[in-house]
C-alpha cells in the first residue's frame, strides 16, 4: 500500500470522529497515519505527578454513613433549611462515579450532574462546598482527573468525557476555561492546611496559567474567550455578526482579564509559601499590567460599571454579573468599587426577586423566566458575588444578598423537594428548562453559603484564624465542623435579642486556632480558642 502524504494524511484525520483523532494523536497502533507533534513543551508539566499516578478508586459509604461523618448544622427553629442540607449531601453522594478502565482517569470523582461528562467550570464549584465533606469521600480528587488529562504544553480541555476523551482541541475557541481551578484549591487549602497537595497541584496550575498566557491573549496581552469558556453561554456580549457562544468576537473578555488577575494572585500565594521564587516572577507584572489595562480602558465613567472592550477601542453596553470578578482583584479604587457594587442594589438592574440576576433586568434581552445566561440565577455566580462582598468589607450586602439567594432556592426547595441547575430572577421558581436534582453547583447555597455566609464561619487555616460574622438573632452551629488536618470543631451561637446584641459563643474543638467574632455594625472581638471547651 501506498504511503499517504501528509496533505492526505492531514485530510483523513480530520474526517475521523474526535476520539478517533485523540488515538492519532496519541499514538495508538490502531491508526498509523503520519502525525506532526505542534506542542511547546512546558517545563512546569514535567512536575505534573497526576499525569503519571495509578489510579485510584474509592467507594463511597452510605448516605447514613455520611450522616455520622459530615458536618452537622442546626438552626432553631428552620428545620426545612436543615433538611435541604441533608438532601444536597444525599444527592451529591449519589452523583459519585468510578473511573473507567483506560479512561486515563486517576480517581473516583463526583459527577455534575449534566450529560456524563466532566466540566472544570462546574468542577471548581462542586469541590467548593465539598471540602465540608472531605472527612467522608476524597471529593477534591475530583480536580486530579483534569490534572491528569493536562497536555505537554499546559492546556487543560475545560470538558472531559467519561471515556478520557477531550472534547475540544486546545485552539478551538471554546476549548478551555473559565480558569478558577486555583480558587478551589486556595479554599481547600485554607480549610485544611494541606502542604502536600498544595506542592503537588502548583505546578499543574502554574502551566496551565502559563497557557492561557501564551494562547488566550491579543497582541497587548489581554486576554480573550467565548461563551462556552466563560461558562456564560448565551449572555449577549459578542457584537452583532459574531456567535454568542461560540466565536470571541474579537473582544478583550472582561471576566477573563479579572480571572487571570485573581488566579495570579493566587499562585502568588502558593509561591510564596512554597518558595517556588523563580515561577511566580511573572504573575505580579501581570497583576499590574492587566489592573492597570481595565482601570484605563474598560471602566466606564458615565456608567459606573466595567464592560467588554471591542475591537475598535468602544465598550459593550451589557452588564452582566461578569463584571463582579472585580470584587475579588484590586483593579478599581474605592470609590469607583462602590459604584460598581451600587447597581447590586438597583432594583432596573440586578436586585430582582431572586438575587443576582445574571444579567441587567434593565437589557433588552433580560428573561423572567431566565433563559440561562440572559437573566437566571446561577448559584456559582452567586457564590462568587457573596465572597467578594465579604471579602471587600461590604458585610451587609452581603449578608442581604446571601439570605434573598438562599431563602429563594429554599422556596424552591419546599415546592418542588430538589434543587435545581439555575432559577428565574423574578419568581422562586425554577430557570427555564433548568435540571432538577443539581448537585451540582447547586449544593453551593445549602452548604457552603450556609456554612459561610447564613451562619458566618470561614476558617483560615494559613494564619491559624476563624472568622464567626454572626448576624442571625436564632440561635445556631454546627458540630463536626472540619479544621485543619484532623481537627474537628463544633461552634454554638446561642439566641439573641437584637442584632446588636454581642453573641455568646461556645466552642469546642480538639484544635486551637484564634478566631474573630463580629456583629451587629461591625463590632468584633478576637480570641485564643483552646483545645477543649470555652465560652466567649
Amino acid at each position: 500500500m501506498k504511503r499517504l502524504t501528509a496533505f492526505a494524511a492531514t485530510a483523513l484525520l480530520a474526517m475521523l470522529p474526535v476520539a478517533a483523532q485523540n488515538l492519532v494523536s496519541s499514538g495508538s497502533p490502531l491508526y498509523k497515519l503520519p502525525y506532526k507533534n505542534t506542542y511547546v513543551m512546558e517545563t512546569l508539566v514535567a512536575e505534573n505527578s497526576f499525569r503519571t499516578a495509578k489510579v485510584q478508586k474509592t467507594v463511597p459509604g452510605t448516605f447514613a454513613q455520611a450522616r455520622k461523618t459530615l458536618p452537622a448544622p442546626y438552626w432553631e427553629g428552620h428545620d426545612k433549611e436543615i433538611e435541604m442540607y441533608w438532601k444536597a449531601w444525599q444527592i451529591g453522594i449519589s452523583n459519585i462515579c468510578q473511573p473507567l478502565d483506560d479512561s486515563g482517569f486517576v480517581t473516583s470523582y463526583i459527577a455534575p450532574a449534566y450529560n456524563g461528562n466532566i466540566f472544570m467550570w462546574d468542577d471548581a464549584f462542586i469541590t467548593m462546598f465539598c471540602r465540608y465533606g472531605q472527612r467522608f469521600f476524597p471529593f477534591q480528587k475530583t480536580l486530579d482527573n483534569f490534572y491528569a488529562k493536562q497536555h505537554p504544553d499546559g492546556f487543560i480541555c475545560r470538558e472531559i468525557r467519561a471515556d478520557g476523551s477531550d472534547c475540544f482541541g486546545r485552539y478551538d475557541p471554546t476549548s478551555t476555561g473559565p480558569n478558577i481551578l486555583p480558587w478551589s484549591e486556595w479554599l481547600y487549602y485554607t480549610q485544611f492546611g494541606d502542604d502536600n497537595r498544595l506542592n503537588r497541584v502548583f505546578p499543574v496550575l502554574a502551566a496551565y496559567y502559563k497557557w492561557l498566557k501564551l494562547n488566550r491573549t491579543w497582541r497587548d496581552g489581554t486576554y480573550w474567550s467565548s461563551g462556552w469558556g466563560t461558562g456564560m453561554d448565551n449572555m449577549p456580549r459578542v457584537p452583532d455578526g459574531y456567535n454568542t457562544i461560540y466565536s470571541h468576537g474579537h473582544m478583550v473578555w472582561l471576566d477573563a482579564c479579572l480571572q487571570q488577575i485573581m488566579m495570579a494572585d493566587i499562585l502568588l500565594k502558593m509561591g510564596f509559601y512554597l518558595e517556588r521564587w523563580q515561577e511566580i516572577e511573572e504573575f505580579e507584572d501581570d497583576i499590574k499590567m492587566l489592573s492597570a489595562y481595565i482601570s484605563d480602558n474598560m471602566w466606564s465613567e458615565s456608567d459606573g460599571f466595567l464592560y467588554d472592550r471591542y475591537r475598535d477601542g468602544t465598550l459593550s453596553s451589557t452588564q452582566g454579573i461578569y463584571a463582579y470578578w472585580a470584587l475579588h482583584t484590586d483593579v478599581l479604587d474605592k470609590p469607583r468599587l462602590d459604584r460598581l457594587v451600587s447597581h447590586l442594589q438597583d432594583t432596573l438592574k440586578f436586585n430582582r426577586p431572586h438575587r443576582v440576576a445574571s444579567l441587567a433586568a434593565d437589557h433588552p434581552k433580560y428573561k423572567a423566566n431566565g433563559r440561562y445566561w440572559v437573566g437566571g440565577v446561577w448559584p456559582g455566580a452567586n457564590y462568587m458575588v457573596i465572597s467578594g462582598l465579604a471579602g471587600k468589607g461590604y458585610r451587609s450586602l452581603a449578608h442581604d444578598i446571601v439570605m434573598n439567594h438562599y431563602n429563594n432556592v429554599l422556596a424552591v426547595y419546599e415546592k418542588t423537594g430538589t434543587l435545581w441547575e439555575y432559577y428565574a430572577p423574578e419568581a422562586a421558581e425554577p430557570g427555564f428548562m433548568a435540571r432538577k436534582d443539581f448537585v451540582g453547583w447547586t449544593g453551593l447555597p445549602p452548604i457552603a453559603e450556609l456554612i459561610e455566609y447564613v451562619f458566618g464561619i470561614r476558617a483560615d487555616m494559613q494564619r491559624g484564624h476563624v472568622t464567626l460574622d454572626v448576624h442571625l438573632t436564632d440561635a445556631y452551629g454546627i458540630e463536626r465542623y472540619p479544621l485543619g488536618e484532623n481537627g474537628s470543631v463544633t461552634f454554638k451561637v446561642a439566641r439573641r435579642g437584637s442584632v446588636s446584641e454581642k453573641p455568646k459563643v461556645t466552642v469546642k474543638t480538639d484544635v486551637p486556632f484564634k478566631m474573630t467574632i463580629v456583629w451587629g455594625d461591625g463590632e468584633s472581638v478576637e480570641v485564643d480558642v483552646k483545645a477543649g471547651s470555652q465560652t466567649f
